[in-house]
C-alpha cells in the first residue's frame, strides 16, 4: 500500500462522525414492499417488475445519484422466457443505474437483481403445486436490492469523499439468465476499464450460523487475500471464501469480463423458489452484519492501487 493510499484509508476507517450506519428498519421497509403479495413476484415483464424498478429508481435520486442508464436512470433491454414455453416469451426489462461520482478514476460495482418468478409461471420453481400462486422472492432477491439500496445511501449520505466512485445497480431478468447483468456487460455505460471490483449481492437474507455467509471470488484478485488480511473476524458476522468467479448470479457477468469480483450468498434453504419465501422468515440483523461486513471491504480496498484479475477457471 502507498502512503497516500494509506493515508486515505486511514481517514475514511477513522472518522465515525462522517458515517453513516446501516439500518434495519430501512432493511425491513424495502424487503417488505418489495416482498408483498401486491408485488405477485415481481416477474420478467411484469408491471409489478416495473414497479419495482421504479421504487429503486426513486431511491437513488432521493439519494443524489446520477442517472447513468440510457433513459435516465434506465437501461432497456428484452429478455426471453425459455425454461417454459408461453406465447409471451420476449418480454421487456430494465436495469436500473445510478452513479455516485467521486471524480476518482476507478469505480465500485455494487449489484442486486430484483426480478423474481412472478407467479410461477415463467419456469425455475421448485414447488410442484407452484403454477399461479405468488413467489414473493423476499430472499431471492429482495434481500440483495435492500442492501444495494442501503450500501448506496451510506456512501452517498455520508460526509466523506471516497477515493472511488461507485456505479449501483439493480438488474432485471437474472431469473431468466443472468439477462440484465449480461446486457450491462455488454452496453457498459461507463467503462469497463476504469473497474475496480464488482460486488454482487443475492439471497443474503437467510443467514446459517452454522456456516456463515459465502463471499464467493476470492480468487479473482490477488488483492482480496490482503483485504481480507485486514479484516478483524471478531468484529463482523462469520464468513468464509470461495475461490471460483462464476456462479448462478450476476457477478458472472462480470468476471467474463475480467473483472474481480465478490459475490455475497447465505446459501439455500427449503423456500428456495418456492412460494414461501417471504418476508418475515428474513434475519434482519443478520442481514445488516453482512452489510456491515461489505463496507468494511469495500473500505478496504480503496488502499489498493489496482485489483489485477485473476481467472479461476480450470485450464
Amino acid at each position: 500500500m502507498t502512503k497516500p493510499a494509506a493515508l486515505i484509508l486511514f481517514l475514511v476507517l477513522s472518522l465515525p462522525s462522517f458515517a453513516q450506519e446501516i439500518e434495519i428498519p430501512r432493511l425491513k421497509k424495502h424487503i417488505y414492499y418489495l416482498a408483498d403479495d401486491k408485488m405477485k413476484g415481481r416477474g420478467t415483464g411484469s408491471k409489478e417488475a416495473d414497479k419495482a424498478a421504479k421504487y429503486v429508481q426513486k431511491a437513488f435520486k432521493s439519494y443524489g445519484l446520477k442517472p447513468l442508464g440510457t433513459q435516465g436512470y434506465y437501461q432497456d433491454f428484452e429478455a426471453k422466457v425459455r425454461r417454459v414455453v408461453v406465447q409471451d416469451s420476449i418480454r421487456p426489462s430494465r436495469n436500473v443505474i445510478g452513479f455516485l461520482d467521486n471524480g476518482a478514476d476507478k469505480t465500485v460495482i455494487i449489484g442486486a437483481h430484483y426480478d423474481h418468478l412472478g407467479e410461477g409461471k415463467q419456469g425455475s420453481s421448485k414447488d410442484s403445486t407452484g403454477y399461479g400462486r405468488i413467489h414473493n422472492g423476499a430472499d431471492d432477491n429482495a434481500s440483495g436490492v435492500a442492501g444495494l439500496l442501503e450500501l448506496a445511501r451510506v456512501f452517498s449520505q455520508n460526509k466523506a469523499k471516497e477515493p472511488v466512485n461507485f456505479l449501483f445497480i439493480a438488474f432485471g431478468a437474472e431469473e431468466l439468465g443472468l439477462v440484465g447483468s449480461r446486457y450491462f456487460a455488454a452496453h457498459p455505460t461507463l467503462p469497463l476499464s476504469t473497474v475496480h471490483f464488482m460486488l454482487n449481492m443475492d439471497m443474503i437474507g437467510r443467514f446459517n450460523p452454522d456456516n456463515g455467509v459465502a463471499i464467493i471470488g476470492y480468487g479473482t484478485a490477488p488483492e482480496f487475500e490482503t483485504i481480507f488480511k485486514q479484516i478483524d473476524t471478531s468484529r463482523h458476522i462469520r464468513h468464509y471464501t470461495g475461490y471460483e468467479g462464476r456462479g448462478g448470479s450476476d457477478q458472472t457477468s462480470f468476471y467474463e469480463k475480467d473483472i474481480p469480483v465478490l459475490f455475497f450468498h447465505t446459501g439455500g434453504h427449503d423456500d428456495y423458489h418456492k412460494p414461501g419465501d417471504d418476508a418475515h422468515k428474513i434475519d434482519y440483523v443478520s442481514l445488516k452484519g453482512i452489510l456491515d461486513l461489505e463496507k468494511e471491504v469495500v473500505e478496504r480496498s480503496f488502499g489498493i492501487e489496482k485489483m489485477h484479475f485473476r481467472s479461476t477457471d480450470k485450464q
